[in-house]
């Protein structure tokens, strides 16, 4: 009887988090295209194929899911950048393998960029509730610290660059020209977007940031 009412709380554990799961999937993609402001509960409940009470018994309110939709998009490209092993590899294939990564991961997920765009908007009163959201940011900057002191160390890389300084540079060469492609191509009449226009630009970022890390670029 024991191993039943064990299997059976195990069984509604799995029930319940399958549940959450679906409800912060279907969030996140409602929020995306309608913001926060935008987008009803009513909405992501039938996006979820659930009842709307559950929304409230896991998430308390609509701000509360989206806490949940934030940590979940935060989070998500943090284990992404886990699975690079950048510390594995040559200081100099390290960078420019993250540099790949950044561009393809907006490309890829124009959701994160709707939603960390929402997101300050309300400079990140949502974010600001997450438990151990400097934690999860930590990993990154002590793996690219380590990787930066190895190329220092061995000569390649210049000293005295700051991790956190690199990667919002990284991130601001990739993010802001996936995000705001649609002002910048009718801006200046290119289709930034082509397979070409993209090429060019991840060359011309990488060029950039190891123009400025490498001692002989």
């Amino acid at each position: 009887m024991a191993m039943e009412r064990t299997e059976g709380v195990e069984v509604r554990q799995r029930d319940a988090e399958r549940t959450k799961r679906e409800i912060i999937n279907a969030a996140r993609a409602e929020f995306a295209e309608t913001g926060l402001a935008g987008t009803s509960l009513d909405a992501i409940a039938r996006a979820a194929g659930v009842d709307k009470r559950l929304l409230y018994y896991y998430f308390e309110d609509k701000a509360g899911l989206f806490v949940a939709v934030i940590g979940d998009i935060v989070g998500g490209i943090r284990e992404a950048e886990k699975h690079l092993k950048l510390t594995e590899m040559d200081p100099v294939d390290a960078i420019r393998v993250l540099i790949q990564f950044s561009w393809d991961y907006y490309l890829e997920h124009p959701d994160f960029i709707r939603l960390i765009n929402s997101e300050n908007l309300y400079r990140a009163e949502h974010m600001a509730r997450l438990e151990h959201v400097h934690e999860m940011n930590q990993p990154l900057v002590h793996v690219l610290g380590e990787i930066l002191e190895r190329g220092r160390a061995s000569g390649v890389f210049r000293g005295g660059v700051d991790p956190v300084q690199l990667y919002v540079s990284i991130v601001g060469l990739t993010y802001y020209y996936v995000s705001n492609q649609h002002t910048l191509s009718l801006m200046f009449k290119r289709d930034l977007m082509t397979p070409r226009a993209q090429a060019e630009r991840l060359s011309h970022v990488t060029d950039v940031i190891m123009g400025y890390l490498l001692r002989d670029y």
